[in-house]
């Protein structure tokens, strides 16, 4: 089976399964795993290994930097310090626990022990992100929660980078020393943020001057690598520079590009990330039979010592989360803030599951020391990691919305509703205002102004009726009833023009540019 073979299967099996996982409302990553190790057991298969070179520059930056691109640089501005705080303090500190657990319950030396705690270290902003779209936290929590996901994950990256090349060194003797490590971090990450930096300037400045919806799809795919490598290629951290240059650049997203680019990006970036995701989880799967079959009779207690790992992550976020979040919530307090909670410190803790990260880059350890000899407990690694993400993803992946539901800190629907009403009342009032001055100024023609205004007046109505708390319950069921006519309608709109094209009535560009438009549309009337 050839290499462009076995790439395609995995992506094959990644989408299927992933796709299965939703329709059973079950958690993709774990069935992705097990439908990896199921495909591996076949005798038919031949053992699977990818290099760790193909993760660390193909897989990591884009979904780095997509995940970088969504946080909110208002709401990042408000929460900066205990990011700061958990992005750096608790990654350390996880990183420090788990390898000193590792180095005293497991076969591993010292050095490859920190490259275990360092992995772990990391939790997963994708899927945070995805939680709290769905059960609509506060702005400022979601932002909370995303942000040290994601700058969690920078950090312990860069910290893995320094564990590996400490263990690569040091073989298995595990030498270390906190002072070299120190200053190889900061390196790493310093000179990795003024590459994002600088990266995301040039970015911005193509971008500005380019209104090709392809050639933007391109720069959007691009900027990550871009970033990641010349950050390599200078000694930094690549990782580092991707987050940086993905939360700049989503910072001015609006202002360098149109609607119509950034929904084309979007769609090309949301099926980018998600068959990325995909295929990881599927990889772990097939290389975890071979990597367990490598293990020796010293590695054979595997299992129980991944559980108790699992435990100690879960206790290190607990006790550093709660500790910290008391201290600044007493702090405004006494400020004269909100009086002090448990239901924000409860949802951080939980909130710390991991998953593709971790995955992602303990597949980057190498295969090879630098002296050319196998990397010593390589295996152990990868099979402790992988169980410890199945761990949190069982454990936290299932309880984490009940979590959220139970300290009642989400948004209700109608809440989010009457916002988006609120501003979306604003918002067309002005319109309606500037139409009335172009139309004083005699600066549009009366029958193109008339049009205008009734499309206006008819959506600032359907905000209002949102909005309304009087009317009666028919009102809303006469919208429901709207939108499936809507529906209806565009469905036959639809028919007609395939029918045009099928007649060679049309041009195929007419028709794409017209079920663009329709698509646009009835995506705008929400879900049923």
């Amino acid at each position: 089976m050839s290499g462009v073979t076995t790439v395609l299967l995995l992506v094959v099996l990644a989408t299927a399964v992933a796709t299965g996982a939703r329709h059973w409302s079950i958690p993709a990553p774990s069935l992705l795993v097990v439908a990896g190790v199921l495909v591996e057991l076949l005798p038919f298969v031949p053992r699977f290994q990818v290099p760790p070179e193909v993760i660390s520059v193909a897989v990591l930056p884009p979904l780095l930097y997509a995940s970088a691109e969504e946080i909110s640089w208002r709401e990042l501005r408000a929460v900066w310090k205990p990011v700061t705080v958990l992005a750096l303090g608790l990654v350390l500190a996880s990183a420090f626990v788990v390898g000193a657990i590792a180095a005293l319950l497991t076969p591993l030396p010292v050095s490859m022990a920190f490259v275990l705690g360092a992995v772990l270290a990391s939790t997963d902003p994708v899927a945070v992100t995805a939680l709290g779209r769905r059960l609509s936290l506060p702005a400022k929590v979601q932002t909370l929660v995303q942000s040290e996901s994601l700058f969690n994950d920078a950090t312990s990256l860069v910290l893995f980078k320094v564990a590996v090349g400490i263990a690569g060194t040091a073989g298995a003797a595990g030498a270390f020393s906190p002072t070299g490590a120190g200053g190889q971090f900061l390196l790493l990450a310093g000179g990795g943020a003024a590459v994002g930096g600088a990266a995301a300037a040039v970015v911005a400045a193509i971008r500005v001057r380019t209104e090709d919806p392809v050639l933007e799809t391109v720069i959007a795919l691009v900027t990550p690598y871009a970033a990641y490598v010349v950050a390599e290629d200078l000694h930094t951290s690549g990782v580092t520079a991707v987050v940086v240059a993905g939360v700049v650049l989503g910072a001015q997203g609006h202002r360098l590009t149109n609607a119509r680019i950034r929904l084309q990006v979007h769609a090309v970036y949301r099926t980018v990330v998600f068959m990325l995701e995909s295929v990881v989880f599927a990889v772990i799967g097939l290389e975890l039979p071979g990597m367990i079959r490598d293990l020796d009779a010293a590695e054979s207690g595997w299992f129980w010592q991944a559980l108790l790992i699992a435990g100690a992550v879960l206790l290190v976020r607990l006790f550093w989360v709660f500790p910290l979040a008391m201290f600044l919530q007493r702090r405004r307090a006494a400020a004269g803030g909100p009086p002090v909670n448990w239901r924000v410190p409860a949802v951080m803790t939980w909130a710390g599951t991991r998953g593709v990260m971790p995955l992602a880059a303990a597949l980057t350890v190498p295969l090879l020391a630098p002296d050319g000899q196998p990397m010593p407990y390589r295996e152990l690694v990868l099979v402790l990691t992988t169980a410890v993400v199945a761990c949190t993803l069982i454990v936290q992946g299932f309880t984490l919305a009940p979590v959220v539901r139970a300290a009642g800190i989400a948004l209700e629907p109608e809440a989010t509703a009457r916002e988006e009403a609120r501003a979306a009342k604003v918002v067309l009032r002005v319109s309606l205002e500037r139409l009335e001055s172009l139309l004083d100024a005699e600066a549009v023609q009366e029958v193109v102004a008339d049009r205008m205004r009734r499309d206006l007046e008819a959506r600032l109505d359907h905000a209002r009726l949102r909005l309304s708390d009087e009317e009666p319950p028919e009102d809303e069921a006469t919208v429901l009833a709207y939108r499936r006519l809507r529906r209806d309608l565009i469905a036959v709109e639809s028919a007609e023009l395939h029918r045009l094209y099928a007649d060679r009535r049309i041009s195929e560009a007419t028709r794409a540019g017209l079920q663009h438009a329709l698509d646009l549309e009835e995506a705008g009337l929400g879900e049923l």
